[in-house]
């Protein structure tokens, strides 16, 4: 599992995860009250790490920023 969480009031958010759980790799993105939307990824569990790393990386401040300004429902 990879995750991006941030710290709002004082406690720390998941933003974005990526996970294998339920033997399916796939990406959790979050909103500020909890809510999730779930995308299959259909990769194996390597490339999906790989692409989590890279991904958050890369993109970071922008789900960061879309995170805190509610802009990602």
């Amino acid at each position: 599992m990879v995750q991006l969480e941030v710290k709002v009031e004082g406690q720390w958010k998941p933003v974005i995860r990526y996970d294998c759980a339920h033997d399916i790799s796939h990406r959790d993105r979050y909103n500020r009250k909890g809510d999730q939307t779930k995308e299959e990824l259909n990769l194996p569990y390597g490339e999906a790490l790989t692409l989590a790393d890279e991904d958050i990386d890369d993109n970071w401040g922008i789900y960061t920023f879309e995170f805190l300004k509610g802009v990602y429902p």
